[in-house]
């Protein structure tokens, strides 16, 4: 039995207890902004479905605005940390292909919210908007060094600008993220994965062609 006096014990089981309820709170906001919008979300609906009161939601995270950013960053960075993980040896090509599966899958899973959270973590406000900008830039970082690194093996020319293609990845994923949350292209994963595969080509090590001898 732990001789720890109880009064050292409380502060760390209500932190442990706060700390569960607000990711029941999240859960709960994910599924019910899935469910209906943004917009028709309530915070009594959302506290119903977390099992607490809607003072306990207020508490936590603010007015409904500050709950969906909450959701939305938590969500997204469990699923970028994961998918930047997840990303095993092979060629850039092949790299950039899991890291996009990766990540779309999580917005394909919910696409009502993946158009609020497109939206929203673009045109955030503070302290939203820097939080968000971290996440890419997190994300462009790991590309950036894993064309460094293709090209450090020969697989694309020498000297490619790292922090330039993983700008390039960015504007083909958006593009394509963009047109399937309008409804434009149903195939989102594969168009970057085309994108990327031609932009590579320009990349490549150029190969020189043998000089014919005279005979």
């Amino acid at each position: 039995m732990s001789n720890e006096p109880e009064s050292k014990k409380q502060p760390g089981l209500r932190a442990t207890q706060k700390a569960a309820t607000g990711q029941a709170v999240l859960e709960a906001a994910r599924e019910e902004f899935e469910r209906v919008g943004f917009e028709a979300a309530n915070l009594r609906a959302i506290a119903a479905r977390a099992g607490v009161s809607a003072g306990t939601v207020l508490h936590h995270y603010g007015d409904k605005r500050e709950l969906l950013h909450a959701a939305l960053f938590d969500d997204l960075e469990e699923t970028l940390r994961s998918a930047l993980a997840g990303i095993g040896p092979g060629s850039l090509e092949t790299q950039l292909s899991e890291l996009t599966r990766a990540v779309f899958g999580y917005y394909q899973r919910r696409p009502k919210l993946s158009r609020t959270l497109l939206k929203e973590s673009l045109f955030a406000d503070e302290p939203w908007a820097q939080k968000f900008t971290g996440q890419v830039g997190m994300v462009h970082g790991a590309i950036a060094r894993l064309a460094e690194e293709a090209s450090a093996r020969g697989e694309l020319r020498p000297g490619v600008d790292g922090a330039l293609f993983g700008a390039a990845y960015f504007s083909f994923f958006y593009f394509a993220l963009i047109s399937w949350v309008q409804g434009g292209h149903g195939a989102p994963v594969a168009m970057v994965e085309r994108l990327i595969s031609q932009h590579l080509e320009g990349l490549r090590p150029i190969q020189k062609v043998p000089r014919r001898r005279d005979r």
